[in-house]
Parts: C-alpha cells; structure tokens; sequence
C-alpha cells in the first residue's frame, strides 16, 4: 500500500502495538492503517474495540477497503497523506 518513503512517511508491517498488530504503523506520527477484506464484515465489533484501544494510546487508525486499495490507490494515498501533520506529508 505504501512504498517505503512514499509521501514522505515510513510505515512498518504488520507492526505490534500493546495486544494488537496494525497492518502499516508509522510510528513518527502514531498512525495506524488497515487493510480490511472480506474477513472484518465478521469482526466489526473487536475492529471497533482496538481502534478505541488504540485511540487512547494516541494511535489514530484509517481503515481502507482492499477493493478501494485495488481500484482507487491515489484515492488512498491522497487519505493518508490529509491524515499526515503538515510538515511530514
């Protein structure tokens, strides 16, 4: 999803983070991405339990879609870099 230095951010995979592990974290600016197939319409609720988990360790988390990652890319890649502060995007 995201190429190393692409927008200027370095994101690791499948990255640990307390009890969980994000898909792509960057941790310079504490955002957390996931990439969500067919299997999360069946963990909706423990999805929403981690993002608040998350949110209270001062993680923010964008989810996207694997058919938006697979059909809209630059769609994506225009939502991370909004989520970025300024001066790191």
């Amino acid at each position: 999803m995201v190429r190393r230095g692409q927008l200027g951010l370095h994101f690791r995979r499948q990255h640990p983070v307390g009890p969980f592990v994000l898909d792509f974290y960057c941790a310079d600016i504490k955002l957390g991405l996931e990439v969500d197939g067919p299997a999360h319409e069946e963990q909706r609720d423990y999805d929403k339990r981690r993002t608040i988990w998350l949110a209270k360790e001062g993680i923010r988390v964008l989810r996207f879609s694997t058919v938006d990652i697979e059909t809209r890319p630059a769609a994506v890649l225009r939502s991370i870099a909004q989520a970025a502060p300024p001066s790191t995007a």
